[in-house]
């Protein structure tokens, strides 16, 4: 199996040229491969076609595109006209994860502050750097706060082994470095506590089955991947002790969008009395958003998606379905702040509603 460094980054600034690098994460598990992006053009398609993908890591990448986009730009960088239609086109790339918007357009801000072309690229460099920092904290401190559920779940089972459920990959893959809803796991892990993480296989993309399972193996933390439908199998027989998700967008009153098949698991875990967490950094909250079903986007992507199964790379997809049938792919559902059992953020831990969520963020406008 490949091995990655730690603390695994997908996203870096090549300091020698002067180049945004990711990881193509199409290739995960079976290759470890690098892309250099160098165009507003290649990053677009690095975001559409899950080259990068992960709400937190989505920012970090628009963040990096203004960077891009000023410096191909060259003699134009001094073009806001220019500048501002990239951001656009960034934005553009998906509809539902709002990191995107987010860090494109505070890059954006920072850099038509600067009156110089080299001030510009300068200050789009350091601003993009800045953000993936801050990503980076959120997710040590996201770790810090879910720890303790994790500390007081293992205490109640009186040090037994602690069951999580996860659902798709909001590891350091989707983010920076420890990811969401894997920090606390990760966390726990390292403080000695005995956890076993439920991975949910998550179709059709497969991102549990081929990234989270890829870094809890590099992690040495214990794990079993699991088609999406069997969780409410093992929570009806007390093989869950908590569900940790992450968010792509999450509104002021407490409802998240997540990968599809996330409210499914919402349900069985209410149904079972079992905690639903969802971690998330402040960058994922939509300030604007009162109701999450109506106003949330949803991306519908490409059926062949769901027509296709990817195997290893260099091997031919395999089909599914028989040829003429068509196929619907979702790419989000929406799981109410009634289903939620608390928030965990960089600020502390809340309840999925818009006074708690207020209390911790009351610099922010609800």
């Amino acid at each position: 199996m490949i091995e990655a460094t730690h603390p695994l980054r997908p996203i870096w600034l090549d300091r020698k040229e002067d180049a945004v690098t990711v990881i193509d994460q199409r290739m995960l598990p079976h290759e470890l491969k690098t892309l250099k992006l160098l165009s507003t053009d290649e990053v677009i398609a690095a975001i559409q076609t899950m080259v990068v993908r992960g709400a937190p890591l989505i920012g970090v990448t628009g963040a990096y595109g203004i960077f891009i986009a000023a410096k191909a730009g060259k003699e134009r960088v001094m073009d806001d006209p220019y500048l501002e239609t990239e951001a656009r086109r960034l934005i553009r790339a998906r509809p539902t994860a709002v990191n995107l918007a987010w860090g494109v357009n505070r890059t954006l801000d920072a850099v038509l502050a600067e009156n110089t072309p080299k001030g510009r690229i300068d200050r789009a460099r350091r601003e993009a750097g800045e953000i993936a920092e801050e990503e980076a904290e959120n997710s040590r401190k996201i770790g810090g706060y879910g720890l303790e559920l994790i500390r007081e779940a293992s205490r109640i089972k009186n040090g037994k082994t602690v069951h999580i459920l996860t659902h798709c990959n909001a590891g350091a893959l989707a983010c920076i470095e420890l990811g969401t809803a894997t920090a606390p796991i990760y966390t726990a892990f390292e403080a000695g506590i005995d956890v076993h993480v439920w991975v949910d296989e998550t179709r059709p993309l497969n991102q549990g089955a081929r990234l989270t399972a890829w870094e809890l193996s590099q992690r040495g933390v214990a794990h079993t991947v699991i088609v999406d439908n069997t969780g409410g199998h093992l929570m009806q027989h007390g093989m869950v002790d908590m569900v940790i998700v992450g968010t792509d967008r999450t509104t002021y009153t407490g409802d998240v969008a997540n990968k599809i098949g996330t409210y499914l698991k919402a349900l069985a875990a209410k149904d079972n009395n079992i905690p639903f967490y969802v971690a998330l950094p402040s960058s994922t909250f939509d300030w604007s958003i009162a109701g999450g079903v109506k106003g949330i986007p949803i991306e519908k992507r490409d059926e062949d998606e769901v027509r296709y199964m990817p195997g290893k790379p260099k091997t031919k997809e395999n089909l599914l379905l028989p040829e003429n049938s068509p196929a619907a792919n979702y790419a989000f559902d929406v799981t109410p702040a009634r289903l939620i059992t608390a928030f965990i953020t960089e600020r502390g831990i809340c309840k999925a509603t818009n006074e708690d969520i207020k209390r911790l963020f009351p610099d922010k406008i609800c």
